[in-house]
């Protein structure tokens, strides 16, 4: 019978759980990959993993991460680093917001609990972005508190392993999930025989498993799996059935034109400054259009350029999320600066040259967009760019902002 969460209590026997738990961390002593993050309990370090690793590969994860470190090695030097510095290290994984929590959280260990990094999950709790998963992963991982955790991997191995009928994302069935994961975690701490770091260890089994064996789709490896043979779902004759996931919501599709503006080998940015997610990130001026509309009247319009003076780039598609874009991308190689921003818009814009654009955090689409300009309009200046005079030296605020071009 499938395990359902109004009898879990009934049916998982305290035995079976010690077999289940020692199965585990035996099988993460022997299997576990070599992550540079794993060399340490460093809750700092552990922390920026954790973020880091959030709908990001793992192998994706390993160059950012060690970037990050060897310029922020920990809570005082990230409280204390440059926004855009943040941001530029941040640059590809997406999910921006996560960067400014992360400096956001840091500012408050340093100005409210003296640099100490907390271990309780409350206090951690209170941190800007560290929900129940981060907090979790750092108690257990980082201090070896008997804490659960749940991100994707964890739920597809706990929903396989007892068969748990139902979504396991609605409610109900997501806080017996956190439930059989506490009951898992204490069972680990109260094990004497397993060693040290038995929390941690037990905690990083649950999500190395359903990285590496119980993976999605329906042919999980099952004859890998060290906890098979009590796998409620494999005698089910039915992995895959588990998770049971709702339909995915079918992607919606966007659209925006893009203008790329040269004049004097410098390039036309705006900042994002309204608050989203890509906040603090620079980008070519782009406006969002309906599917039919030409983008070339909407740049004019609003970019103050000559209607005969766009080039055609070729379009540019990316994701965010459900969202499935289309850039439609047009440059124009001016004599003169443009008239003027003609939408009313105020905020920071920025004439860059190459070696700025190489500098400045870029949104993931626009870097992309950036290395795909012509070559010669993008030939690099002499020496690395002055950081900190960028916007003292080629930013202008306000509608007049394009008016102005320091080349």
């Amino acid at each position: 019978m499938a395990l359902g969460p109004a009898d879990s209590d009934g049916t998982i026997d305290a035995g079976d759980l010690v077999g289940t738990v020692r199965s585990l961390v035996d099988w993460f002593d022997r299997n576990a990959r070599d992550l540079p993050w794993r060399r340490t309990r460093d809750p700092y370090a552990i922390w920026v993993s954790e973020v880091m690793l959030q709908q990001t590969q793992v192998q994706t994860v390993i160059a950012y991460w060690t970037r990050w470190m060897e310029r922020l090695p920990g809570v005082h030097a990230l409280a204390a680093a440059p926004t855009d510095e943040v941001l530029k290290l941040w640059e590809g994984l997406g999910y921006y917001s996560r960067a400014r929590n992360l400096q956001d959280a840091a500012r408050r260990m340093v100005t409210e609990l003296g640099g100490v990094f907390p271990s309780e999950v409350s206090a951690l709790r209170a941190l800007p972005g560290i929900g129940p998963y981060t907090a979790g992963a750092i108690a257990s991982i980082a201090f070896d508190l008997p804490e659960p955790l749940l991100d994707g991997n964890v739920m597809r191995v706990l929903t396989r392993l007892f068969a748990i009928e139902g979504d396991p994302k609605s409610r109900i069935v997501n806080r017996h999930l956190w439930d059989l994961g506490g009951r898992l975690v204490r069972t680990a701490h109260r094990s004497d025989g397993l060693g040290q770091a038995r929390c941690s260890r037990l905690n990083q089994a649950l999500m190395e498993l359903g990285a590496t064996v119980c993976t999605p789709g329906k042919n999980p490896d099952c004859a890998a799996c060290p906890v098979s043979s009590g796998c409620r779902a494999r005698r089910l004759g039915e992995p895959g059935r588990f998770p049971q996931l709702p339909p995915r919501v079918p992607p919606t599709p966007r659209y925006f034109a893009t203008g790329v503006l040269e004049h004097g080998g410098r390039f036309l940015l705006r900042l994002r400054e309204e608050p989203g997610v890509n906040r603090g990130f620079w980008e070519f001026p782009s406006w969002e259009t309906g599917a039919d509309e030409a983008p070339g009247p909407v740049l004019s319009r609003h970019l103050g350029v000559q209607p005969g003076a766009w080039e055609a780039l070729p379009d540019l598609r990316h994701a965010i999320t459900r969202y499935r874009i289309t850039q439609r991308v047009l440059l124009a190689r001016l004599d003169h600066p443009p008239g003027g921003v003609t939408d009313g818009s105020t905020g920071t814009w920025l004439w860059a040259g190459p070696a700025e654009l190489e500098a400045l955090p870029l949104t993931s689409a626009h870097r992309k967009l950036a290395g795909r300009l012509p070559r010669g309009a993008t030939a690099r200046e002499a020496g690395p760019p002055d950081r900190a005079g960028l916007k003292a030296r080629n930013c202008q605020a306000g509608r007049a902002g394009p008016l102005s071009a320091h080349t």
